[in-house]
């Protein structure tokens, strides 16, 4: 595990999109697995500017998300989709048929969790995943309890969640109650993973990370086992230094 300690969140999305366009360099046609959320904004504003100055170019880039919505339509201003495109898609140069999400609205959702694992697989797993941490320790979708041998499959939201991501609707009412997520399997079998952790309020979530054991109440702490993970946390998710000593 490395860990990089910034300052603020500012310099944490920086450090991420500073990653993310390294190994682009290394591999232009890499398989670029992202997250949604208040976390990874900047990052993605960072590489939508990278791609502006200096063209980075994404054609042979392919993509996907951790996580969907169930219920909500692609067109939906709250679907994940819908976020994708407002803070990266539409600003890269990168081809509409190689961003992938899962589809809430599928007839089957239980096949299209199947087809999705099928197409990350297809694809030749994810090389580097971009991750963020629920302050309960959850990661995409996986809540605690969630079993570390799990595929990419259908999640009831906890209450914490949806509490959480209300700030993005009109009210908690508004925020489904259940999406398809990446499993935790299929987030350990990325090559790479980057997790970025901003903020007060994931100060416990981070101690954990770092201090306490493996154990799927807590669905990050399977990241320890990972050979390739890499830590961004801004100082104010740090108590104190000793934290990362």
């Amino acid at each position: 595990m490395k860990i990089y300690v910034t300052k603020d969140k500012k310099e944490m999305n920086q450090k991420a999109a500073e990653i993310i366009l390294e190994r682009i360099q290394e591999k232009p046609d890499m398989t670029l697995g992202l997250a949604t959320g208040g976390t990874p904004e900047g990052t993605y504003d960072d590489l939508v500017n990278d791609h502006q100055q200096h063209g980075t170019s994404y054609q042979n880039i392919t993509t996907f998300n951790l996580d969907e919505y169930v219920g909500l339509p692609s067109d939906d201003p709250n679907s994940y989709l819908s976020y994708m495109r407002e803070h990266l898609f539409n600003h890269i140069d990168i081809p509409p048929e190689q961003t992938n999400l899962p589809n809430g609205t599928a007839e089957d959702l239980e096949a299209e969790c199947d087809e999705y694992e099928t197409r990350i697989h297809g694809h030749g797993g994810v090389d580097l995943q971009l991750l963020g941490i629920g302050e309960n320790g959850h990661i995409g979708f996986n809540e605690p309890g969630t079993s570390f041998g799990s595929k990419t499959h259908i999640v009831e939201l906890a209450e914490s969640t949806r509490e959480a991501n209300a700030r993005f609707f009109d009210s908690k009412d508004d925020v489904p109650t259940h999406a398809i997520t990446m499993g935790i399997q299929t987030i350990l079998k990325a090559k790479e993973i980057v997790l970025m952790i901003s903020g007060e309020r994931k100060q416990e979530a981070l101690l954990r990370l770092l201090h306490g054991g493996v154990s799927e109440d807590f669905p990050a702490s399977a990241l320890k086992e990972h050979p390739n993970l890499t830590v961004i946390a801004d100082e104010a998710a740090i108590e104190n230094k000793s934290v990362v000593d």
